[in-house]
C-alpha cells in the first residue's frame, strides 16, 4: 500500500530496489569467486605482453630471465634447464594473477554499475517552457530537465525547483528513499537514480561522459589507476635493489671460472631471481588495488590512491559533533523544578506544551514524561490552541482551559512570564547555567506568569565513540570536534566524548584556518563535510570525505565520497588507509627477509665442489646443487601464491603506535620471513629427492 512520508510526499507501494541493486556499489565479492578466478587466470596470460611487464621493474627482470633460460633450454635441452624455465614462467604468471585478482574484484563492482547506465531518455526543458525528449547522452552542462515519479535522473545535477523522494539504492545500497529538494545542502542528485514521487526540475552540472557514475566505474575498475607517491618510491627502491644485485650476480661467472667452477647462465638467472625482492614486486600492485577495493566495500569512493595513502598517514582528525560524535538530536533527559514546584507539575506542563511538537526534541519530552510519571497523551477536546515555535518568540506551547503553557529559550520565557506580571523564581538562573555548563540545552517551562522549572535537553554521545577515540590516540592521531555550539557546551561534550580538542562556534573560515594551522605544523589533516560552506575546508584537507547527500561543490572539493553519508565513516577510512600501509610494509619486510635464507640455499650449492669449506653454510643439508637451486626457485614462486590472500585482505589492523607496529613487523614478518624459506626450501628439496628428480 502506498504511503506518505513525514514531509507529505507520496511514496510508491514498494520503494525497494530489485535484487541486482540491493547492495549498490559495495556489492561484496568473495575472495575466490569462480567468475573472478576464471577471468584473472585469462588476464594473467594477457599481461605477459612486454609493454605490460616493463611497468614493474622487478618482475620485468624475472620475465627477461625466463626468456634467457628458455633460449638456453632450446639450445641445450635438459630437465634442470626446462624445470627452471617453467618455474620462472610460473613466477611471472603468479605475479600477474595477483594483480588480475585485485583488478577483477573492482571490475565486478564496475559491471554492476554498468547495468545502471542505459540509454535513458531525458525530458529537456526548453526556454519557452516546452519539453523535448532527448537521449541523456546529448545533455549539455547547464541544461534543465524535468523528472517525475518513476523517471530515471539522466545525469548529475542540482534541483532548482520542487521536492521529491529519490531511490538512490543503486548507488548507496540503501533501500530507503531519500528526500531531495531545491536549495540547501540536499539539492544534489546523481545520474542513474530513480525519482519515486512528485516532480522536480534538475539543472545538469556534469560534462558529457564525466558523470559521477562514469567516475565510479573508472575508479572501482582499478586497472588504469595511477600509482601513489609511496608506491612509486617503493618501486624505485625495489628497482635499485635489483640493479645492485645484477652486477653482483654477473661477476660470479668470471669468479667461478677463475676458481675452476662452472656456473651456468641458468643458475646465475636463478640466483638473481631469488635474491631480488620478487615477492613484494609481484604483490605491490595488488596491495594498492585491494586497498581501494576495501574502501569501495565500505561504500566510500576514493578519487585517487593517493587519498587512501594519505588517510593512513593522517595525524589530525576533524569531526563534526552532530551525527558523528552525538546521535544528532538532543533528547530530554531531566525535569528540574524551580520556585518550590514539584517535578510532576513541571513534567505535566512540559508534556502538554510538546503534544504538537513533532521534532525529535519535542517527542522526547513526551516520552520522558510518560517514562518518569506515567503521564500519557490525552484528548484535549476542541477548546485548545497549539502555539508553534517561531524564531521570533523562540517559544512554543498550548493555550488550554484558560492556561497559557510555554516552553522555550530561557531568556524568552523569562521575558514572557514577567510581561504577564510573574516573578523569576530563586535559583532559576543557576539551574540554567548549570545545565548549559554540562553541555546540555536548557528549556524553561512557564504556566502563564508562573515559571515551573527547566527541561534539560542533552546531546547523546554515541555508544563506543570514546573507545574509538582512545584507539585513534594510540595510533598518534589527534581528534578535534567541530561544532557550532557555544564554548561551554562544546567543552562539556568534548570531555564526555573523549576528543583531544574542540572548535566551538565554528565558521567556514575558522575550519579553514584550523586546517592550515595543523598543516603548517607538518601534520596531515582529514575531515568530513556535506555543504557548500564545507567545500573550502574539504579542498584544503589532505583527506576530505564528502557526503553523497551533500552539494555538488562539496563532492567536487573532497577527494573521497561516502555513499552512505555517514560522518563516522571517516574513522573507518583512516583505519583502511593504515591497513594499506601496514600491509605494504609487512610484505616488504617479509620479501627482503626471504633473501637471507635463499642466499644460504644457493651460494653454497654453487661453489661447494670447489670450496668444500662452504659446506658449513649448507645448514639446510640440501641434497645436491641442482636440487638446491631448483628448490629455491620453486619456493620463490609458491610464496607469491601463498601471500595473495593476505595482499588482497590486508594485514589485520590493530590500533597501536608506530613503534609497536615496527616491532610486530620485525618479529612476525622479519623473523618469519627468514625462517619460512628455510623450512619451505628444505621440504621442497625432500620432495624432489623422494621423486628422484635430482
Amino acid at each position: 500500500m502506498a504511503g506518505v512520508d513525514k514531509l507529505g510526499l507520496a511514496l510508491p507501494a514498494d520503494p525497494s530496489p530489485g535484487p541486482e541493486h540491493t547492495r549498490g556499489v559495495s556489492r561484496r565479492v568473495g575472495l575466490f569467486d569462480r567468475g573472478i578466478l576464471a577471468q584473472a587466470f585469462a588476464d594473467s596470460f594477457k599481461k605477459l605482453a612486454p609493454r605490460v611487464q616493463v611497468k614493474n621493474p622487478v618482475m620485468f627482470v624475472v620475465f627477461v630471465g625466463m626468456v634467457i633460460t628458455f633460449i638456453e633450454a632450446v639450445a641445450h635441452p635438459g630437465i634442470f634447464t626446462w624445470s627452471i624455465t617453467i618455474w620462472l614462467f610460473l613466477t611471472v604468471i603468479f605475479a600477474n594473477f595477483a594483480e588480475a585478482m585485485a583488478e577483477g574484484r573492482g571490475k565486478a563492482q564496475a559491471d554492476t554499475l554498468r547495468k545502471m547506465r542505459s540509454e535513458t531518455a531525458a525530458r529537456r526543458l526548453n526556454p519557452d517552457g516546452s519539453e523535448e525528449r532527448v537521449p541523456a547522452a546529448e545533455l549539455a552542462k547547464g541544461a534543465l530537465v524535468v523528472c517525475e515519479a518513476n523517471d530515471i535522473i539522466p545525469s548529475d545535477g542540482e534541483i532548482v525547483e520542487g521536492i521529491a523522494s529519490v531511490d538512490e539504492s543503486a548507488i548507496t545500497g540503501e533501500s530507503a528513499p531519500v528526500i531531495r529538494e531545491s536549495g540547501g545542502d540536499r539539492s544534489a542528485v546523481t545520474g542513474g537514480t530513480k525519482v519515486l514521487s512528485d516532480r522536480i526540475v534538475v539543472r545538469i552540472t556534469a560534462e558529457r561522459g564525466h558523470t559521477f557514475l562514469d567516475r565510479m566505474i573508472t575508479l572501482v575498475e582499478g586497472a588504469n589507476r595511477q600509482k601513489t607517491p609511496n608506491e612509486i618510491a617503493l618501486t624505485i627502491l625495489l628497482a635499485v635493489l635489483t640493479i645492485v644485485f645484477l652486477p653482483v650476480v654477473v661477476v660470479l661467472q668470471p669468479f667461478g671460472h677463475f676458481a675452476g667452477a662452472t656456473v651456468s647462465v641458468v643458475v646465475l638467472v636463478s640466483l638473481l631471481v631469488c635474491l631480488i625482492p620478487t615477492t613484494i614486486g609481484a604483490l605491490l600492485s595488488a596491495i594498492g588495488i585491494a586497498g581501494m577495493d576495501r574502501l569501495v566495500q565500505r561504500n566510500v569512493l576514493a578519487m585517487s590512491g593517493r587519498a587512501v595513502e594519505a588517510a593512513g598517514d593522517v595525524q589530525t582528525l576533524l569531526l563534526d559533533k552532530t551525527g558523528t560524535i552525538t546521535l544528532g538530536n538532543r533528547m530530554a533527559s531531566a525535569f528540574i523544578p524551580a520556585g518550590g514546584h514539584s517535578e510532576v507539575e513541571l513534567a505535566e506542563a512540559a508534556q502538554l506544551s510538546s503534544l504538537a511538537d513533532e521534532t525529535p526534541e519535542g517527542r522526547s519530552i513526551v516520552v520522558l514524561a510518560k517514562e518518569r510519571f506515567n503521564i500519557r497523551e490525552r484528548d484535549l477536546g476542541e477548546d485548545h490552541q497549539f502555539i508553534p515555535f517561531s524564531a521570533t518568540t523562540r517559544m512554543s506551547g498550548v493555550d488550554l482551559e484558560g492556561r497559557q503553557i510555554r516552553k522555550g529559550a530561557a531568556e524568552a520565557v523569562r521575558r514572557w512570564a514577567t510581561d504577564l506580571g510573574g516573578a523569576i523564581p530563586d535559583g532559576l538562573d543557576q539551574v540554567v547555567e548549570q545545565v548549559a555548563r554540562a553541555g546540555s540545552t536548557p528549556l524553561v517551562v512557564a504556566d502563564g506568569p508562573t515559571i515551573l522549572g527547566v527541561i534539560e535537553l542533552k546531546d547523546i554521545v554515541k555508544q563506543g565513540i570514546k573507545e574509538k577515540f582512545d584507539e585513534m590516540r594510540q595510533m598518534g592521531i589527534r581528534t578535534v570536534m567541530i561544532t557550532g555550539d557555544n564554548p561551554l557546551t562544546a567543552a562539556a561534550i568534548a570531555q564526555e566524548a573523549g576528543v583531544d580538542d574542540y572548535l566551538a562556534e565554528a565558521t567556514p573560515e575558522a575550519k579553514l584556518a584550523l586546517i592550515r594551522s595543523e598543516q603548517e605544523g607538518g601534520k596531515l589533516v582529514a575531515m568530513t563535510g556535506d555543504g557548500t560552506n564545507d567545500a573550502p575546508a574539504l579542498a584544503q584537507a589532505d583527506v576530505g570525505v564528502a557526503m553523497n547527500t551533500g552539494t555538488t561543490a562539496a563532492k567536487e572539493a573532497g577527494n573521497m565520497v561516502d555513499l552512505d553519508s555517514n560522518p563516522t565513516k571517516l574513522i573507518d577510512v583512516v583505519e583502511i588507509g593504515k591497513q594499506l600501509l601496514i600491509t605494504r610494509g609487512s610484505l616488504t619486510t617479509f620479501s627482503i627477509a626471504n633473501d637471507i635464507a635463499k642466499y644460504f640455499a644457493i651460494i653454497p650449492a654453487l661453489f661447494v665442489a670447489t670450496y668444500p669449506q662452504l659446506q658449513a653454510l649448507n645448514i639446510m643439508k640440501l641434497h645436491s646443487p641442482t636440487s638446491a637451486v631448483l628448490s629455491a626457485v620453486i619456493f620463490n614462486a609458491l610464496v607469491i601464491v601463498a601471500l595473495i590472500p593476505l595482499a588482497l585482505r590486508g594485514v589485520k589492523f590493530r590500533p597501536s603506535g608506530a613503534a609497536s607496529i615496527l616491532r610486530r613487523n620485525v618479529w612476525i614478518y622479519g623473523v618469519g620471513g627468514v625462517i619460512a624459506p628455510f623450512i619451505g626450501i628444505k621440504l621442497i628439496d625432500l620432495v624432489l629427492t623422494a621423486l628422484h628428480a635430482y
